[in-house]
């Protein structure tokens, strides 16, 4: 996957801890199932625009919101260094 997609799943992630919620619950606000906001936040899948509106409105922040973040880790290239501690997909 490209460096881009692992920054939107950071940015999904950072997103969630920063409201102190598992994973489950981000699930459950974004009517997901659990183990695929894991994959996103690993960056092993590709979210579909209905999937990103549902994150961002569980999130509370616009879609656009929380792709400009993922950009935003992409350009940073903090991707490189999360890379070594993400799971692999």
């Amino acid at each position: 996957m490209t460096t881009l997609i692992k920054g939107f799943g950071i940015a999904v992630r950072q997103s969630r801890e920063a409201q102190g919620w598992s994973q489950e619950r981000l699930a459950e606000h974004s009517d997901l199932n659990r183990s695929y906001v894991g994959e996103i936040e690993r960056g092993c899948v590709i979210a579909s625009l209905v999937t990103v509106e549902k994150l961002a409105g569980a999130l509370g922040v616009t879609p656009s919101t929380l792709v400009t973040r993922g950009e935003v880790v992409h350009r940073s290239n903090l991707v490189r260094g999360l890379q070594l501690a993400a799971i692999a997909c």
